[in-house]
């Protein structure tokens, strides 16, 4: 089979590394520099992506286009993708619920061919092997599971219907990050009582327990620009199915506290827990 074309919307952490691994099997991976911050432009060329000047470029050279953005921003960004008509493969790998899934497939078909995904896992450097979960059409699902063979991005196949990747990424997600969120109340209530190592003490005698290793919660104060959108639409996938969305709209607003510490590498727990008390 032809190598395909492919571009990625956008180049951020994980769509960089992402795109990067499709590299391997792709004739070429594009990036849009229109309107992209200086870090965007050096992460593309660090990954060694290939710039281009307009979206409808970008769009009239991919034969595949993966959409890796900010949950918020996803919807905006399909319906600029169908003004311009694309006609390949379009794969929403952001964390959004079905229901957000299934506009934006109705948004870009008949013209393209919709994929449902979710990527559960770190991007894939260092030794990290992230899973793309995908759900619709057959022979697109067996494009995208060739265009990742042999790399750090498994592909995981959920069957045919739109919604079970975005499904699955934000059932774990719901747990992944909340839990985290809860970590950074439970070490900030003990700290202001004094009583912060006697509780990390007793969670490590614990398996697998985030409150035996504090140090996540700087790492969740850093993403937490990108965390709270995910866990609203989370929060609106859970009230669908008639289940309380409440913990994780609490959550969402609990993360937003953190949003001026945008991947803030820097960041010590001290700082982290210090931010979130400020109202």
């Amino acid at each position: 089979m032809e190598q395909p074309t492919v571009g990625i919307l956008h180049p951020g952490s994980m769509g960089a590394a992402v795109a990067a691994c499709a590299a391997t099997n792709a004739a070429e991976t594009l990036w849009c520099e229109a309107g992209r911050s200086t870090a965007s432009v050096e992460r593309a060329a660090r990954f060694g992506l290939t710039p281009v000047a307009t979206l409808a470029e970008l769009l009239d050279r991919s034969d595949i286009v993966i959409s890796l953005c900010p949950p918020a921003a996803a919807e905006n960004l399909a319906r600029d993708v169908a003004g311009h008509r694309f006609a390949g493969v379009y794969v929403e790998a952001n964390a959004i619920n079905p229901e957000r899934a299934q506009r934006i497939a109705a948004l870009l078909e008949p013209a393209a061919t919709v994929l449902d995904g979710g990527i559960v896992g770190s991007p894939p450097v260092g030794g990290k092997t992230p899973t793309l979960y995908l759900s619709g059409p057959t022979a697109a699902t067996s494009r995208i599971e060739a265009l990742f063979a042999g790399t750090a991005v498994r592909t995981a196949v959920l069957g045919t219907e739109l919604g079970k990747a975005s499904a699955l990424k934000l059932a774990y997600a719901s747990f992944q990050k909340t839990s985290r969120v809860l970590v950074a109340l439970a070490v900030g209530m003990a700290r202001e009582h004094g009583v912060d190592q006697e509780l990390i003490e007793i969670a490590s005698r614990r398996t697998d327990s985030y409150l035996s290793e504090p140090q996540y919660v700087a790492k969740t104060a850093a993403r937490a620009w990108r965390w709270g959108p995910e866990l609203e639409e989370a929060a609106d996938a859970l009230a669908t199915a008639s289940l309380p969305p409440e913990m994780l709209r609490a959550a969402a607003s609990t993360l937003a506290r953190w949003n001026d510490a945008k991947d803030d590498g820097e960041l010590t727990l001290t700082d982290a827990l210090d931010r979130l008390a400020q109202p």
